[in-house]
């Protein structure tokens, strides 16, 4: 069985553990100090999910917000996004409250960014600022959502309403990596290579080392981005965002048997069994046609469902997998209408070219016009299509 996975931004999903070491982002509700901590008594034999434990986080915000972040990181961690439907109906009793605690909307809206319901995902946050407005959670939270949607400066006034309460790494973390995608990548990618790691929390450090991959590939370095993407997954093996990223780097230069090595034991993920079914097509691998066929039966799933959580992937593989370009080109377009970070760019122009219709690359050329993004992978797909 292949279980839905968080695409879209890493970032966001690790934000509740870079911000929360800095003291300024759960103020309402106590949080254990360790794992060993007792929150609460449950009767014998009950477990996280029961009905004793389920009524207690109706009326301890304290027990129902750790407990819905575990879910929330459970989900990150195992890609099963039943994880967040969990996390949900723990944070539910306390939305239906007016006027619920700014916590709840923050992590609510985190939820909601998972499964990419941005515009929803935005009032949340809003709310949750109307009622706090030193929440450097919620302002963290919103640049990233607004950067998912290709609204750099909106997301960079976000990052500024970080300065006041947020350690100055982090805000620079924050302005930096969107200061990359608006015209300034090289002096973006110098001065987060400068950030000192002392005294950076390994979500940060993670965050920093994605980052810099990323920029690094943008800029045809793939040799530092391979480095960085290593260095984020020796620290943060479970970040699946910068595993698909090195895959990806690795497939670009026909390193298919390094892919498997790279993503053996995720073939239940997606993104993951995506990049294995390209991988294994490429050395002839007998397994890719049932691979193949389960990511095929995934997909018609999602679109009989209406979610949008992998268009983007879904595009990639009737391209690539299925050399379906005009299918391909349909749903890059729908998953351009949800989201407009480079990769979903990248995917549009692939498609537009490959289906002979340049004319449907023209609201990612003029993105890339506005935005001043540089991104040599797009290169070659811009020159084509003019």
């Amino acid at each position: 069985m292949i279980r839905g996975r968080l695409s879209g931004r890493a970032l966001l999903g690790s934000m509740l553990l870079v911000i929360a070491p800095l003291g300024v982002a759960w103020s309402t509700p106590h949080m254990p100090g360790s794992d060993a901590q007792v929150l609460a008594e449950l009767p014998v034999g009950a477990r996280h999910e029961s009905a004793p434990a389920r009524e207690l986080t109706r009326s301890r915000l304290d027990i129902a917000l750790p407990l819905a972040q575990f879910y929330v990181s459970r989900s990150r961690a195992s890609g099963d996004l039943r994880y967040l439907g969990y996390a949900e109906a723990m944070l539910q009793p306390w939305l239906r409250n007016a006027p619920a605690p700014p916590a709840v909307l923050v992590l609510e809206a985190t939820i909601l960014q998972s499964r990419h319901v941005f515009g929803a995902a935005l009032e949340q946050l809003d709310l949750a600022l109307q009622a706090q407005p030193d929440n450097a959670q919620a302002w963290l939270t919103r640049a990233t959502v607004l950067r998912v949607q290709g609204r750099y400066r909106e997301a960079m006034a976000s990052c500024a309403h970080l300065a006041a309460q947020a350690d100055a790494a982090i805000t620079d973390l924050c302005r930096q990596s969107l200061a990359g995608l608006s015209g300034n990548l090289r002096p973006a990618y110098a001065a987060l290579v400068a950030i000192p790691q002392q005294g950076l929390a390994n979500e940060a450090r993670a965050w920093r080392y994605s980052e810099l991959g990323e920029m690094a590939e943008r800029l045809g370095d793939d040799a530092a981005a391979e480095h960085w993407f290593t260095e984020g997954l020796r620290l943060a093996p479970e970040d699946f965002y910068v595993r698909a990223a090195c895959a990806d780097l690795l497939l670009r230069h026909g390193r298919a048997a390094e892919t498997l090595q790279l993503l053996a034991g995720y073939e239940s993920m997606e993104p993951m069994l995506l990049r294995i079914v390209i991988a294994q097509q490429l050395l002839g691998d007998s397994h890719s046609a049932e691979h193949r066929a389960m990511l095929s039966g995934a997909f018609e799933v999602e679109q009989q469902r209406g979610e949008a959580v992998h268009r983007r992937e879904q595009a990639r593989f009737l391209l690539d997998v299925e050399q379906l370009p005009a299918a391909a080109l349909i749903a890059a377009q729908e998953n351009w209408r949800v989201q407009r970070e480079p990769d979903d760019v990248l995917i549009l122009l692939r498609s537009a070219q490959a289906a002979h219709h340049p004319e449907a690359a023209a609201p990612a050329l003029l993105f890339l016009q506005q935005q001043n993004l540089e991104d040599v992978r797009l290169a070659p797909y811009q020159r084509a299509l003019r």
